[in-house]
């Protein structure tokens, strides 16, 4: 049994040494990056969900709501870059996206991926 956690530890340590810092994370410009600002029919179904559901949050139409920038990201783990404290994650990487929206003067960023609909992330950390 000794030998079994002795095994277990040494593994972790692996993978946890294993893990990419965030200078490694992949960023590829996606179609959107060209849109230049608007949601439109050529944005992907991602960017337009995010879209609405800023204006919906801040009350405004949907044409107030700008898209500053979309970027696929791969995230290091379930957290999809929005980690809370105390919140354990999935460490595993995570194809994702990451959508800059804009109100007025004020900017947004939304972070999807896995099977998670984009989300507001308020305070990310990634």
């Amino acid at each position: 049994m000794h030998h079994l956690v002795v095994a277990l530890c040494c593994a972790t340590l692996v993978l946890v040494s294993c893990a990419p810092d965030e200078s490694a994370i992949d960023r590829r410009p996606t179609e959107e990056d060209s849109v230049g600002g608007s949601a439109g029919p050529s944005g992907s179904e991602t960017t337009r969900e995010a879209v609405a559901d800023l204006a919906g949050r801040l009350d405004v139409p949907e044409g107030e709501v700008a898209v500053e920038a979309v970027e696929e990201v791969t995230w290091r783990d379930g957290s999809l870059g929005c980690a809370e404290q105390g919140t354990m994650y999935t460490q595993a990487l995570v194809d994702g996206s990451r959508i800059t929206l804009r109100v007025g003067d004020q900017t947004f960023e939304y972070h999807a991926g896995g099977r998670r609909t984009p989300f507001l992330c308020e305070d990310p950390t990634q």
